[in-house]
């Protein structure tokens, strides 16, 4: 039998990479098409490597020139203008298109949880959530209209070793490092929903030349949803330390500080969030998250402290998160 043929457009990114791996480690002929400019991650061993940028359509129909392929995955794909270039240049030449949406596209604040496929999409707040929504209407539209396969994952906070799940990155480990107060929105009480890249890439593999996934949506999450207290707590556990000092600051304050926090924030992360995966499961029943965000945590830092290198600080990010703290620490009477 022939080894279904699979093109992942980016596959060196936190979420596509451990994708890329486990498509290999399923006996895949796997394409990774990029820039070729990721330092970070390498394309792994076992995939060709093809050059072009999503960006710039034309590089990438010299890329695939004469090819054919299985499935299709877009990982670095934005906007209704980027699917619909996709649409334009692999029609009649994949069996399968799969977009990677975001869950942040569904009703923002949800009426109810846990989420399923079928919650609304909507989300007033943040622009990158309502590009990912007229992407995904582009492409129901090629369904239903020319029966084009299109797939939509929508995966939630996605990690691996090389991203810290908090906004400020590094910069929030180091400050807790060296026993500065962080910031944390709200009062920390709200779930979040943390899925580790390789748990993520079992959902996505396992829908790669589905026929039942055709046509339909599926979001990939895991099923550990702690409160942001703890996972700063988690964190700060894994990087060596007991007790971090927390600020809470309200979510509006955060915004009025920095838009783009505010925006992630007021979009997406301010939001308790917690989803049923159990879609996903009866198309890909080996789909179980079997890393802990404990487990996720500590890897991370072993990873960071052999590569200082990527200990990045945002000296914005610290300017702000030193306003809020002085701002909004409490005062002692």
């Amino acid at each position: 039998m022939t080894a279904p043929k699979v093109l992942f457009i980016g596959g060196t990114g936190r979420l596509s990479w451990s994708c890329v791996e486990r498509s290999i480690a399923k006996g895949f002929d796997v394409s990774v098409l990029n820039r070729g400019q990721s330092d970070a991650r390498a394309v792994p061993a076992g995939a060709r490597a093809l050059k072009g940028n999503a960006r710039e359509p034309q590089t990438v129909r010299a890329a695939v020139q004469g090819m054919e392929f299985d499935a299709v995955v877009n990982f670095v794909a934005f906007t209704a203008d980027d699917v619909g270039h996709d649409l334009e240049l692999f029609r009649g030449r994949t069996g399968q298109y799969m977009f990677i949406s975001s869950a942040s596209a569904y009703q923002t604040p949800p009426a109810r949880l846990p989420i399923v496929e079928s919650t609304p999409l909507h989300n007033p707040v943040w622009a990158y959530s309502q590009n990912k929504i007229r992407a995904e209407e582009r492409l129901v539209r090629a369904y239903r209209e020319e029966n084009y396969p299109v797939t939509i994952v929508r995966p939630s906070h996605t990690y691996d070793r090389g991203v810290v799940p908090m906004i400020g990155g590094w910069t929030s480990i180091a400050r807790m490092r060296a026993g500065r107060e962080i910031v944390v929105h709200g009062d920390g009480s709200s779930l979040w929903t943390l899925t580790h890249a390789r748990d993520f890439a079992k959902g996505v593999v396992g829908l790669l030349a589905n026929p039942r996934a055709y046509g339909d949506s599926f979001h990939i999450t895991s099923d550990e949803s702690p409160c942001w207290n703890t996972i700063v707590l988690t964190l700060a556990h894994a990087a060596g330390v007991r007790e971090p000092k927390i600020v809470h600051v309200p979510s509006d304050a955060i915004a009025a500080a920095d838009k783009d926090w505010g925006d992630a924030l007021l979009g997406d992360m301010a939001h308790s969030l917690v989803f049923d995966n159990r879609k996903v499961r009866s198309l890909v029943p080996e789909f179980v998250c079997t890393t802990t965000f404990a487990e996720g945590a500590r890897e991370m830092m072993e990873w960071f402290d052999a590569h200082p290198e990527r200990k990045i600080v945002d000296a914005a990010k610290d300017a702000t998160m030193d306003w809020l703290v002085d701002t909004y620490r409490p005062r002692k009477r």
